[in-house]
């Protein structure tokens, strides 16, 4: 993977190899920082890179930032406003993955949230596909839980908590899968390791609600709205069961990385005729035509980086 030339650190555009931190860094040694992700993608016909939704992104990401009892005078305006500045001196003309991080920056030893010096950091690279096998990816279901909303809350992206996704994923590809299924600490499915999750039952589209510890992914509700409008599905967001995802007609996940991956088999049984499934083959279809600017329903999910 390519690396960044340049990133936003410290209040400033600098050249990536400025960037660094300490080793004592607060947020390195106790996991006290938070994480977004967004993309860029290109539009070869237009030669225009859109970002896709990068308000709601950067909201979610001071709202993150506040449940860390972080402080900033940015807005999720004033946030987009220097991801394009970074992206223009880039100059991407190609898909693109923007990696913005709020983090406790003074160096030193004491596990606390308030007194901490806050930072931002923002980097973008250029980025293909998260999940190789994203038409037709193998999942397991893992044996570790989801972490609980009253232990780091997993509607934030809160580094700390990423440890449970890497245990989660490091055990299920070792295990020859591409993915897992992650049960939250009622039984009831919660994620992936990374992405949120969908099962088609009935002509239904059921995603697990907010409140089974899940991240509110972006993705996620842009799905549902696509669905709904596009397809004229209806979507529920109800608690599922681990039995009720091996009957299921098609199930996939989501995500700004992993974007909408088919899932076509779950612990060696197959999800529907074990190929993807049409619903998720127009949702990928009808997501792509969106985050490229194609779909004009849904332009104004689109923020254009060059003028």
């Amino acid at each position: 993977m390519a690396l960044p030339n340049f990133a936003y650190f410290e209040g400033q555009i600098v050249p990536y190899a400025e960037a660094k931190v300490s080793v004592l860094t607060h947020a390195l040694n106790y996991g006290t920082a938070a994480f977004g992700g967004l993309r860029g993608y290109w539009n070869a016909e237009e030669e225009q890179l859109y970002l896709f939704r990068p308000l709601d992104h950067f909201k979610r990401l001071l709202n993150s930032a506040k449940m860390l009892c972080m402080e900033f005078d940015h807005t999720p305006q004033s946030l987009t406003e220097i991801t394009i500045d970074l992206l223009r001196k880039e100059n991407h003309r190609q898909d693109v993955y923007i990696r913005p991080l709020v983090y406790k920056a003074d160096e030193g030893i004491g596990v606390k949230l308030h007194g901490v010096r806050d930072a931002i950091s923002i980097v973008s690279l250029p980025f293909d596909r998260y999940v190789s096998n994203d038409t037709n990816a193998h999942v397991t279901f893992s044996s570790w839980r989801r972490v609980d909303d009253n232990v780091i809350p997993a509607r934030g992206k809160i580094t700390g908590a990423y440890a449970n996704s890497a245990f989660i994923k490091t055990d299920a590809v070792r295990a020859g899968f591409d993915e897992a299924l992650v049960l939250n600490q009622d039984g009831h499915l919660s994620e992936g390791s990374a992405e949120n999750i969908f099962m088609l039952r009935n002509g239904v589209l059921i995603t697990p609600p907010i409140t089974d510890n899940v991240l509110e992914g972006i993705t996620r509700r842009s799905v549902m709205e696509l669905a709904a409008q596009e397809l004229g599905l209806p979507v529920v967001e109800r608690s599922i069961d681990r039995t009720e995802v091996f009957i299921c007609d098609e199930l996939f996940m989501t995500g700004t990385a992993a974007q909408v991956t088919a899932i076509t088999r779950v612990d060696y049984r197959n999800v529907g005729d074990g190929k993807m499934g049409t619903v998720t083959a127009q949702l990928r279809e009808i997501f792509d035509q969106t985050v490229r600017g194609k779909n004009p329903n849904f332009k104004d999910w689109n923020t254009p980086v060059y003028a």
